[in-house]
């Protein structure tokens, strides 16, 4: 992350927009929306789209020279200096069949590099924030407070999160998740944006998945780092605008090379 400290009012405008798009998502939660299929097969409703439509208009209003990038609406202006990344609801397929654990991402980008990085849980009223030179905190029903990873020495004692296997592209993705997973204390599948909010909090260790756009992963990564994890490719390299959406997320940043190493023997 940057180290110059990120401003306040942007970070403002971030909780507006969760907030917001969280107004539209609730008028349709478990009220059977319904569904349509995008090009690439995956799902999408009317409570996506408002979501979208909402954060859209507010960043327009409030600043509209930056650019927007969003999983529903696309991309406007992305050659600005500030770039609004957004995931409506990132665990769509979760919304649809009335499960609570989905998030709405939303992620700011200066010059390319994410500055702020926020994971809104609205069903569960819960928020994580990660923003340059700030440590990131969390948001429930005890209050807001900041949030640390913890240490994880030896892969055998880890706890490794995907949300599914179907979005590994090929039998040589799996594979890998697969040997990382066995070697792994206590593997976990499901969860989309929560996982990674939960190595944000230490009680998760590593998640590793495939197949993700930009929206699905800009938010996570100031939020991770700035709890004092780390979150990049599978190679080891810093996630941008053309990454290719394998994304390893680890809690101990000491221990991210190794896992990297591991990922890829």
């Amino acid at each position: 992350m940057a180290e110059a400290t990120c401003p306040q009012h942007f970070i403002d405008l971030g909780h507006r927009l969760c907030d917001e798009a969280a107004v539209v998502i609730k008028e349709y939660f478990r009220q059977n929306p319904d569904i349509e299929d995008k090009s690439d097969a995956s799902p999408v409703t009317v409570a996506d789209r408002g979501a979208e439509s909402v954060m859209r208009k507010r960043i327009n209003e409030t600043f509209p020279d930056h650019g927007i990038y969003g999983e529903e609406f696309g991309s406007e202006n992305t050659d600005a200096e500030f770039v609004w990344v957004l995931d409506p609801i990132d665990g769509t397929r979760s919304f649809i069949s009335g499960h609570a654990i989905f998030g709405t991402l939303v992620a700011l980008l200066q010059n390319g590099s994410p500055i702020i990085g926020m994971i809104s849980m609205p069903i569960l009223n819960e928020r994580w924030v990660g923003a340059a030179g700030q440590q990131t905190t969390f948001t429930d029903y005890r209050g807001t407070r900041p949030v640390q990873t913890r240490a994880c020495p030896d892969l055998k004692l880890s706890t490794v999160a995907t949300t599914t296997p179907i979005l590994f592209r090929d039998a040589e993705e799996l594979a890998h998740y697969d040997r990382l997973a066995a070697a792994s204390k206590l593997p976990l599948m499901g969860g989309d944006c929560y996982n990674y909010g939960l190595i944000a909090n230490g009680t998760i260790d590593i998640v590793l998945e495939s197949g993700l756009g930009l929206y699905d992963y800009m938010a996570h990564i100031p939020v991770i780092e700035g709890a004092g994890g780390r979150v990049t490719d599978w190679q080891g390299n810093r996630l941008n605008m053309n990454s290719d959406g394998q994304v390893l997320a680890t809690g101990d940043a000491k221990r991210h090379a190794a896992v990297v190493e591991f990922v890829n023997s």
